[in-house]
């Protein structure tokens, strides 16, 4: 192992790590050298495993409670659809991943555990209008199938290349009948609100944004520079994709934003900005869904109550995820 390991510790990208420890440091505090040690650390980080409850197997399910997983998300949960099953467990690892066979659907999708938290966030409830503004490469919407049917369920992605993966995880998860619901676009998410507007009951804005934990094994040093250089932009791309989702939404209607970075421009700063340029927007409390997951996550405390941001560590290595809920008045 320890070869594998020197392997592993090798790839680590310097001038990503550099810029990270300066600004967690003073971001986080004294909990960034736990987070560091997990993000910097690919032997420690965990695999959870979404089931498809469209192409179900007991068989699956067995072996998994045998290899030592249980459910990653209790009961005492505000939202948890009977139909939404994910699996986890404490020790790192991966799970074998599903090769795509023609006119078979997946049984179960691999993902970070946290990514399921703004999906439970945004609660869809059968019947509503969905948009997933920025959905590649389709976890997300996948999960969301899994909760409910909704109405309309718009899922867009403006990459090209994501598109087609997007595309290619639907189909891989989502039966025929069910397909029909779903529309795919490649629109730029900023004109969604003003082609689409007050169309839609929920909306999810899983946005572009720093990805700490890939960032840091970038092989590529000019690329990584580059990306860190252009990091200042998101803001306020971010910031644009939630005003179109604003648009989007109806009066009464919710939305759920959420980044796999821990930096606080990409996170609360965007969404207080949101809050304090939008008079049609209120923050919508998601404490009671952190207090239920506390066991199995855990988050950066001193938050306020409609955001979290889930902190990597070692035996949940989930994260980084950054979540937080809005509704239109």
């Amino acid at each position: 192992i320890l070869t594998k390991e020197r392997k592993l510790q090798k790839q680590i990208c310097q001038v990503a790590l550099d810029h990270f420890e300066k600004q967690y440091t003073t971001e986080l505090g004294e909990a960034w050298a736990s987070v560091r040690d997990v993000l910097t650390c690919p032997l420690c980080w965990q695999c959870a495993i979404l089931l498809n409850k469209f192409s179900p197997s007991t068989e699956l399910e067995n072996t998994l409670r045998m290899k030592g997983y249980h459910p990653a998300f209790p009961g005492s949960l505000p939202y948890l659809p009977a139909s939404f099953k994910c699996y986890i467990r404490r020790t790192p690892g991966r799970f074998p991943a599903q090769k795509h066979q023609a006119g078979k659907l997946k049984e179960y999708y691999l993902l970070n555990a946290a990514s399921l938290l703004p999906v439970l966030a945004l609660e869809v409830k059968d019947g509503e209008d969905v948009l997933d503004l920025c959905a590649a490469p389709g976890g997300k919407s996948v999960a969301t199938l899994q909760c409910a049917y909704p109405g309309q369920f718009h899922c867009n992605e403006y990459d090209d290349l994501r598109s087609r993966w997007l595309k290619q995880t639907i189909e891989s998860f989502i039966p025929d009948p069910l397909i029909n619901l779903i529309m795919v676009s490649k629109l730029d998410g900023r004109q969604i609100g003003d082609l689409k507007p007050e169309l839609y009951d929920k909306v999810l804005v899983d946005a572009p944004c720093s990805n700490d934990r890939s960032w840091l094994f970038s092989s590529d040093i000019q690329q990584a520079t580059l990306r860190l250089i252009q990091r200042k932009e998101l803001p306020s791309l971010q910031f644009q994709l939630l005003r179109s989702a604003i648009k989007a939404l109806r009066p009464g209607g919710s939305l759920v934003y959420s980044t796999c970075t821990l930096s606080k421009a990409e996170n609360s700063d965007v969404i207080n900005l949101i809050l304090n340029s939008c008079s049609n927007v209120m923050p919508v409390d998601i404490s009671e869904m952190a207090k239920a997951v506390s066991q199995e996550f855990t988050f950066l405390s001193g938050m306020q109550q409609h955001e979290l941001l889930v902190l990597p560590e070692k035996g949940k290595a989930w994260g980084p995820m950054y979540v937080a809920k809005l509704k239109k008045m």
